[in-house]
């Protein structure tokens, strides 16, 4: 969350670029304390070429001098959206070394890129049709190896040259004529329902078959650029890990098909990428890179951007607002830009943020104000958490179960917003530990909170799994998160010789 307090309600978007790797977000969104059904969809890693001229904070590969990157205006809002550029030079250059090999592989070596790295710790990457590449340090600190970056680059780079989001575009936009159409046409609410659904499979059968489609040409560039071409299946298998490890437990209908999904299911895509790098040859063939590139990520930030305050475990914690609260047992927690948000295995949802409202305003004024829809007048009660004043309340709107409580700092409100469609007998309590938890940062507290980094170990003789993830610091989970970062299955044990990564706060 951001240190100026300032929040915004409005749900946040995302830009309409093609990417490699779509999952839900363990979160909700609010808008004007209602939580919106919606739930956000990150976008996929994609893929895109660089060149030679590396800034901290961009990449640019221009194929002839005389072709001029478009401006983008989506990129501001892109960048800002995403947590702002990350600035390291060491990571510009753990991208940029595939990128210039993987421009004259390319269907397109005239294609003109930019790469800009993002400040996120999202695993995420996507492309716009002006061949602007985003990559986040999330998706950097997941990779193992440069011909799995590579592998995200070559995605992108295809859904550029093929025109992809052009003609997704136009796809969409018939399909909204149509739909116009039937709705005229068709007097009958369930015909009408009928068509749309179909329209809609359609379209994301379209999208489906897009992503299969970059895969495809994305390993082919792989495989004639000289890298790994299993780097791709590689990757999605250290994604799909990922998304497990965010979930707290494997989902199995992350893998059931899903006919309004814009991506194929996960094994389908990895089966796919396996089938696609066996045309190119047997495994062990191609470049991996993988010392040179995890030296450069070592010292990367990992995590939350300090500035915008830390997660640890079930805990958030702001250095510079001074504050702390946790989340119940069985609630994943997640900073973002503009909130903090949760969620539980049963759908109820939390976001916490902070406004600037005048000290004269009471907090029940404030909370019967307007911004809350649905809320239960006669619900609004007074009390104290810690040393702070604070009042709470209920709503209820759009089927949608709300636990409002709100608590004032100076001229800064925090809230908290709990909100269930089908709340569980525990809902209630955890919305009252949650709160009841907030307090100030002591000076020891703050003076002891660092920001998470990448550190790179080198194996020793006589390591075990359990051995190097105790080195880690600052996370909990700490076997699980080890062998998500480095790629490794329930059986895999790590190899003497060999650098891994650590996540540590040391």
């Amino acid at each position: 969350m951001a240190v100026d307090e300032t929040v915004t309600t409005d749900q946040e978007t995302r830009p309409a670029a093609s990417s490699w790797w779509q999952r839900p977000v363990l979160s909700r969104v609010m808008r004007a304390g209602v939580l919106a059904g919606t739930i956000l969809l990150a976008g996929c890693p994609s893929f895109a070429p660089l060149d030679t001229s590396i800034e901290p904070t961009a990449i640019a590969v221009n194929a002839p001098a005389t072709q001029v990157q478009p401006d983008d205006p989506e990129h501001n809002r892109i960048v800002a959206s995403y947590g702002g550029v990350y600035t390291d030079p060491n990571a510009a250059t753990a991208v940029a070394r595939s990128v210039g090999r993987l421009v004259s592989a390319s269907d397109d070596p005239s294609q003109s890129y930019r790469i800009t790295l993002l400040n996120s710790p999202v695993v995420n990457a996507f492309a716009l049709p002006s061949g602007n590449l985003y990559v986040t340090r999330g998706l950097l600190a997941l990779a193992n190896d440069t011909s799995e970056v590579a592998a995200v680059i070559a995605h992108e780079m295809a859904h550029v040259t093929a025109r992809h989001a052009i003609a997704r575009q136009r796809r969409a936009e018939a399909a909204q004529e149509l739909n116009k159409a039937v709705a005229g046409a068709l007097q009958d609410s369930d015909q009408q329902r009928l068509a749309l659904t179909s329209t809609q499979v359609s379209l994301a059968r379209f999208s489906q078959i897009q992503e299969l489609e970059a895969d495809a040409i994305g390993i082919r560039t792989l495989g004639r650029a000289g890298f790994d071409p299993f780097a791709a299946s590689r990757f999605l298998s250290s994604m799909a890990r990922y998304s497990d490890y965010r979930s707290l437990k494997p989902t199995a209908t992350s893998n059931r098909p899903d006919f309004l999904a814009s991506h194929p299911s996960t094994p389908e895509r990895i089966g796919f990428a396996i089938r696609a790098a066996r045309e190119i040859g047997a495994p062990g063939i191609g470049e991996q890179e993988r010392e040179a590139y995890l030296q450069e990520l070592d010292g990367m930030v990992y995590g939350d951007d300090p500035s915008e305050g830390f997660v640890r475990g079930r805990t958030f914690l702001h250095k510079a607002l001074g504050i702390e609260f946790s989340v119940p047992s069985g609630y994943n927690l997640e900073n973002t830009s503009k909130a903090v948000l949760a969620s539980d295995a049963s759908g109820a949802a939390m976001r916490f943020d902070g406004v600037s409202v005048d000290p004269a305003t009471a907090l029940p004024d404030y909370l019967r104000s307007g911004w809350i829809n649905g809320l239960d007048p006669g619900s609004v009660t007074t009390t104290t958490v810690g040393e702070f004043s604070a009042a709470t309340a209920h709503a209820a709107a759009d089927g949608w179960t709300f636990r409002i409580g709100v608590i004032r700092a100076g001229r800064t409100v925090y809230r908290f917003i709990f909100a269930a469609q089908d709340p569980q007998a525990s809902f209630d309590a955890a919305f009252l530990e949650t709160l009841s938890s907030f307090h100030r940062l002591s000076p020891s507290e703050s003076a002891r909170l660092r920001p998470l980094h990448i550190k790179v170990y080198r194996v020793r003789p006589g390591d075990t799994v359990e051995r190097v993830a105790e080195m880690m610091s600052g996370v909990d989970r700490k076997i699980d998160l080890f062998r998500v970062l480095n790629g490794l299955d329930q059986a895999d044990q790590v190899e003497a010789g060999k650098s891994v990564k650590l996540v540590t706060d040391q």
